[in-house]
């Protein structure tokens, strides 16, 4: 039985296909159990073919398995060296144990260098004489340190309003400029804003809110055109915009039917303020089909022939608003009734009266027409004005506060009234009666009156003496 295996063992290295060392046989991995109980079959002869082929495949792709363990850590084409040792293996290593901090490729193939020459891979440090280029840190770096970073420069970025965002913008704007009148407020609040290309549509907008309005408003509006006008918009972002509202007349009249004659107001205006070009009218001429633009064109045309040699067109809208001084706002008052006292219309007295806009200096009003019926002749004044107080009265239009402030002026001024007007008291006290009877004033005023004692003479039995 030992010839025989001993035949067996021969016929297996003659094959070459595999062959062991003794040292190497005694470093590799212990057999296993079915592995032990074969071999003592096949010593003891009991070795049936079945198990003799399993043996043998078993054998063959432990091989196999070698080989190509060897092949990983090995550049030559040969899996063995002719001392039947592994190439490139490791003495210290176990046999068959792959060094995974190997950067060599275990494919089988190439040359055996590293991967992409050293720079492949996770954690390395990249090529032999590879220069590195300054690289910007990255804020999403865990280690990423603002204030390591220099002097870092925040700018704002304003995004660009569309027509639409710029409407609702702007028109808020305007209509707190109403209120304050300031200019400068508006330009600050414009420059925070980025208008971009629609920066023209600002002068329309305004000048079509103030169509809408009072005269103080488009009065308003013309002064701030005059300020925005080399500031925020140019003379040619003003002509683009007269250039759209001349257009849109058609729609504009059907919420304002004046809107020809205050559009050519304001064109004569902001060319009389240098905001428009003075050619501005000039192109126009003999090439306007609408009629409406044609009579907002030939307005500006006349209120800038009439007004050739002013500056400014400061009275195109009239008097408008407490923005004006108090001596031309006494002065208009003044104009007012000494109108009402020749034409007798309560209509255009009240009509003027609210174009002045001014309801906290209508106790003016009260005044002056009070001091009138005390330098009058005659009962006509007197009765004329009556009338007015009490028209003003009853529509609302002269307050109560207002009413009670005009008498009491004049209560405080009576003694040097007297002195141009000797008979003021009684001339005084007879109106106020007057005013009290026609629900005009009432009775806790009417009582207020001042009034001066006569003198009494000796006709009256005070024995020829005048009593002090």
């Amino acid at each position: 039985m030992a010839t025989e295996v001993d035949t067996w063992t021969t016929a297996q290295q003659n094959d070459g296909v595999f062959a062991f060392g003794k040292d190497l046989a005694e470093g590799d991995c212990p057999y296993g159990d079915d592995e032990e109980s074969l071999i003592e079959a096949e010593v003891n002869g009991n070795w049936t073919p079945q198990e003799k082929a399993l043996h043998e495949a078993r054998l063959k792709a432990k091989a196999k398995r070698r080989l190509r363990k060897s092949s990983s850590r090995n550049s030559a084409s040969d899996s063995f060296s002719e001392s039947g040792e592994l190439a490139g293996g490791d003495p210290n290593s176990p046999k068959g144990k792959i060094n995974t901090s190997d950067r060599k490729s275990r494919a089988g193939k190439g040359r055996g260098l590293p991967k992409k020459g050293g720079a492949g891979g996770k954690g390395v440090w990249g090529a032999a004489g590879m220069v590195y280029e300054d690289e910007e840190p990255d804020a999403k770096d865990p280690n990423y340190d603002e204030s390591k970073q220099g002097a870092t420069v925040y700018a704002t970025v304003v995004p660009e309003l569309d027509e639409k965002e710029l409407e609702k913008a702007v028109n808020p704007i305007v209509r707190e400029y109403f209120e304050h009148g300031d200019t400068k407020e508006v330009q600050m609040m414009l420059k925070e804003l980025n208008l971009g290309l629609h920066k023209f549509e600002l002068s329309s907008m305004a000048v079509s809110l103030s169509l809408e309005g009072k005269a103080s408003h488009r009065e308003l509006t013309s002064r701030l055109l005059s300020d925005l006008a080399g500031k925020v918009l140019s003379q040619a972002d003003m002509a683009r915009a007269f250039d759209k509202m001349l257009v849109e007349l058609p729609d504009l009249i059907l919420d304002t039917p004046e809107a020809p004659q205050m559009l050519g107001q304001f064109i004569a205006r902001a060319i009389a303020d240098h905001a428009l070009p003075m050619s501005f009218l000039d192109r126009y001429k003999g090439k306007v089909d609408c009629d409406h633009a044609r009579a907002a064109l030939n307005r500006a045309s006349v209120l800038l022939s009439m007004k050739r040699e002013i500056v400014r067109l400061d009275n195109v809208w009239g008097v408008g608003g407490g923005l004006r001084p108090v001596k031309h706002l006494v002065k208009e008052m003044n104009l007012l009734l000494k109108e009402y006292l020749v034409a007798g219309e309560l209509s255009e007295a009240e009509h003027c009266l609210r174009d002045l806009e001014v309801p906290h200096f209508h106790h003016e009003l009260v005044y002056e027409a009070v001091v009138m019926v005390l330098e009058s002749k005659g009962d006509t004044a007197v009765q004329m004005m009556v009338k007015l107080l009490q028209s003003f009265w009853k529509s609302g239009l002269i307050t109560l506060d207002q009413m009670n402030r005009g008498f009491q002026r004049v209560y405080e001024e009576l003694p040097e009234i007297n002195l141009d007007v000797p008979h003021a008291h009684s001339i005084m006290e007879s109106f106020v009666d007057l005013c009290y009877q026609e629900a005009v004033i009432t009775k806790q005023l009417r009582d207020a009156c001042p009034s001066r004692g006569r003198k009494r003479f000796v006709s009256e039995g005070d024995g020829g003496l005048i009593k002090k």
